[in-house]
């Protein structure tokens, strides 16, 4: 299995944190953060959004995210903005074109499609962080860590649980591995954590 991950990785030009400082941990000067392209319901996810935009900029880590201006994508981007932080925003052409890029970050990036952006997005990446949001979030937090199943990275994956948001999801990834779809030991391959104050304990930062 391990060897077959290392093949997808050489074809797609990815690299471990093993392949880039032979061995050792990649010391993480940059977050993905995967997050809604809506507010929720409740205020505690922009509270949150806003939070870990402010807090990555006062680290001097750059965020990395899909480039929307709305949600709390929108909402994070501007905060580390606003905080005097460096933001990535990496967005397909076919929502470019939809107007809902936020042109004012860092650096813009336009990417052919939606597979390209995740790539782009791993690519640019020390560590994913996954704040609440709906099926795009979920993609991108389950192909993140089906890579790292795949031995494909090995980058810290951190779920940010805000009041519970994922509590259901995580019943049901305990209820798969229970019946034999998921090795247990695969359920580490991500940690989950209650808020932002306590992901940056789990990143070490």
């Amino acid at each position: 299995m391990r060897g077959h991950g290392q093949d997808i990785r050489k074809r797609q030009g990815e690299m471990t944190a093993q392949d880039h400082d032979a061995g050792r941990p990649v010391a993480i000067t940059s977050i993905c953060v995967f997050c809604g392209s809506r507010e929720g319901d409740r205020p505690t996810y922009r509270a949150a959004a806003q939070a870990l935009g402010r807090q990555a900029a006062a680290r001097g880590i750059t965020i990395v995210y899909g480039g929307g201006s709305i949600g709390l994508m929108g909402v994070m981007a501007r905060a580390a903005l606003a905080a005097g932080g460096r933001v990535v925003g990496i967005i397909p052409e076919l929502l470019d074109r939809l107007e809902v890029g936020l042109k004012e970050v860092s650096e813009f990036v336009l990417v052919p499609d939606m597979h390209s952006r995740k790539a782009e997005m791993f690519r640019r990446a020390d560590a994913f962080v996954v704040l609440p949001g709906g099926l795009g979030t979920l993609d991108e937090f389950v192909e993140m860590t089906t890579w790292a199943q795949l031995g494909i990275h090995d980058k810290p994956i951190v779920l940010v649980n805000l009041d519970g948001f994922f509590t259901p999801l995580l019943a049901y990834l305990r209820h798969a591995s229970k019946e034999g779809f998921i090795a247990p030991r695969h359920l580490t391959l991500f940690t989950p954590v209650a808020d932002i104050d306590a992901l940056w304990a789990a990143l070490g930062l």
